[in-house]
């Protein structure tokens, strides 16, 4: 199997969303998503954005959003995607500063792509993160599809995080593969390269990135909300973190 036909197999008529102001680059990087097997829809602002995806084709399986947009942001649009729902989102931005990128991700966006970029890269970064937003198929085995810790029950196949109290926690692909990385790995110390590895997120970033301490805190606070909550995820100086509470398949 050719890498063309892998790609198709791997995301098949995946459908992105291209939000950009400048002309000269949104056709550029329509072009390069189409020739890699994407359906491919373009956006000038917030206004065009929204008039896609309330289109009767339906909401695209992901959205490349630049930061820098004329009325709304790409900051203030990927908060209004996220009171929306989970719809995979990576940014994308001539902005390439470390504060810029933790404040991406902080709003929940997926992955964060600084121009200029090489349309590899790119495309890479694009087929993780719809495979972060798709179960893989290890995932759907009905004998590990449950994951139960500390009262919280991770349902793999559905990718859904409850509770003890039965609510229903939203994850961000990003925490949802942390999280999966750390269960699967209860009381080893993880380090920031292999959560970086293990939860599939960027190749070549530098270890001591903020990207993972940054997803890390965010999952905090959604698995240990409350002040005395027992502490789940510790962190070992200078080695990373380790997931402490006892996991069990159900």
């Amino acid at each position: 199997m050719n890498e063309a036909s892998e790609r198709r197999l791997l995301d098949p008529e995946a459908h992105l969303l291209v939000v950009e102001d400048d002309g000269e680059m949104r056709q550029l990087v329509a072009r390069l998503l189409r020739e890699a097997g994407y359906r491919v829809s373009l956006a000038r602002d917030g206004r065009e954005m929204w008039e896609v995806m309330e289109s009767p084709a339906g909401e695209p399986d992901l959205v490349l959003l630049d930061v820098m947009l004329p009325g709304s942001s790409g900051l203030d649009l990927l908060r209004k995607l996220r009171e929306r729902g989970r719809i995979p989102v990576m940014m994308l931005t001539a902005r390439g500063e470390e504060m810029d990128r933790v404040l991406g991700l902080e709003l929940g966006a997926d992955d964060y792509v600084a121009k200029p970029f090489a349309p590899r890269e790119l495309v890479a970064r694009i087929r993780a993160v719809l495979r972060r937003a798709a179960p893989a198929e290890a995932e759907r085995d009905p004998r590990s599809r449950h994951l139960t810790f500390a009262g919280w029950v991770l349902d793999a196949a559905r990718r859904e995080l409850t509770s003890p109290d039965g609510a229903v926690v939203d994850l961000s692909g990003a925490e949802y593969d942390l999280l999966l990385a750390f269960l699967e790995h209860p009381g080893r110390v993880l380090s920031r390269e292999q959560l970086l590895e293990v939860a599939k997120r960027r190749v070549g970033v530098d270890p001591f990135d903020r990207t993972v301490d940054v997803q890390v805190s965010r999952l905090r606070r959604k698995i240990e909300p409350e002040e005395d909550s027992p502490s789940l995820i510790k962190t070992v100086r200078g080695a990373g973190y380790v997931f402490v509470a006892e996991v069990a398949r159900a």
